[in-house]
């Protein structure tokens, strides 16, 4: 099984739904993954790409620590499949242990510790977007788009906004 590295272009917000997806793409090549992610996990990349630390650690930057607290070392986040449109990934240990990630999340991880994100060749065959000129021109709208984007955009907004 073949695999390519990919690097995290950032977290947006896809309008009209309001859907946060983050944005992969291939480094050797010229193909663009796109994910749907939940807020809390857009937030969480967020978060990490700007590296911000909050004041207490939140899930993923525990789950760091615990990985670190036993010993291990995250090395690898391998995107390995597409199901029925939802993303699996396998978070691999120093060791060679792996465990069963959602991509989102193994993209967090990946962030915080610097382990390597990879996506197997089925998968970038599959789901890959190939880029354009005209599509590297969004590319460039979107890391613009990216400079200006802060964490607290992934918020949901307040249920019941309060009456003036």
């Amino acid at each position: 099984m073949g695999v390519k590295p990919l690097d995290v272009l950032g977290v947006r917000v896809e309008m009209p739904t309001s859907q946060p997806i983050v944005l992969l793409r291939e480094r050797d090549g010229g193909r663009h993954v796109p994910i749907w992610i939940g807020a809390a996990e857009a937030t969480a990349i967020a978060y990490a790409q700007e590296g911000i630390e909050p004041p207490r650690p939140l899930t993923h930057d525990l789950l760091v620590d615990v990985i670190a607290a036993v010993g291990r070392e995250l090395t690898t986040v391998r995107i390995d499949a597409v199901l029925e449109g939802v993303f699996h990934a396998t978070l691999v240990l120093d060791d060679g242990t792996e465990i069963s990630s959602r991509t989102s999340d193994g993209v967090a991880l990946a962030l915080r510790t610097g382990a390597q994100i990879v996506a197997t060749d089925a998968v970038l065959d599959e789901v890959g977007i190939e880029s354009s000129d005209e599509e590297e021109d969004e590319v460039a709208k979107f890391k613009e788009f990216l400079d200006e984007v802060s964490p607290e955009d992934f918020e949901a907004p307040d249920e019941d906004p309060p009456a003036t």
